[in-house]
């Protein structure tokens, strides 16, 4: 009886230590409709970029999604950080590297602009998306795994990117994203900025 015990206090306190746990990032032009319980997610062609937070605590999460773009199911087996595409739009993003506000670079030089505009020309060609690099192509109906982090965050399109700050003396983990119409007119704003060699 005592090992019986011994054996049930150790199977409820593995089942209580295991750590499923998954941050879902739904993105939506105009509301989803998210059922959890019967793992569906439905989505319109409507007006303006919506966010929708999930944490979910399960080994397997999977939905079916019914959007614009089609129908589809998307899993998520391992744990950390997702975001779902329910936008008839790709979605592009990378790793936002931390830096103190009062070291931030308020001047960019040519060289700096020239290489951030190759730079956004290779994520709207495909070229160089890997999840090494932390850089992100989501196409309609996509999950993609950010990162192992569910506490990460992300910034999503058409959204500012907001102050954040060191937690216990670690650097946020932040993830920023935009359309891929956003980044094509970002190339040519940018593109107004540089200069001619001589």
């Amino acid at each position: 009886m005592k090992q019986f015990i011994f054996f049930l206090c150790l199977s409820i306190l593995f089942v209580s230590c295991s750590d499923e746990h998954k941050t879902i990032v739904v993105m939506s032009k105009g509301d989803a409709d998210i059922d959890l319980n019967a793992g569906t997610i439905h989505a319109k062609e409507r007006t303006g970029h919506v966010e929708k937070l999930l944490n979910i605590d399960s080994k397997k999460v999977s939905f079916k999604l019914s959007t614009p773009a089609g129908e589809a199911t998307v899993e998520m087996l391992d744990n950390g950080l997702y975001v779902i595409n329910v936008k008839n739009d790709t979605i592009i993003g990378s790793y936002q590297k931390y830096t103190k506000a009062t070291l931030a670079q308020n001047v960019i030089t040519q060289e700096s602009l020239k290489q951030k505009i190759d730079s956004l020309k290779l994520l709207v060609e495909r070229k160089n998306i890997s999840a090494a690099n932390r850089n992100y192509f989501i196409l309609p109906n996509q999950a993609i795994r950010i990162s192992s982090n569910h506490l990460s965050e992300v910034v999503g399109p058409y959204h500012q990117m907001r102050t954040a700050e060191m937690v216990d003396g670690k650097e946020p983990e932040i993830y920023r994203f935009y359309s891929i119409k956003e980044i094509r007119e970002m190339i040519v704003k940018l593109q107004v900025l540089t200069v001619a060699s001589k």
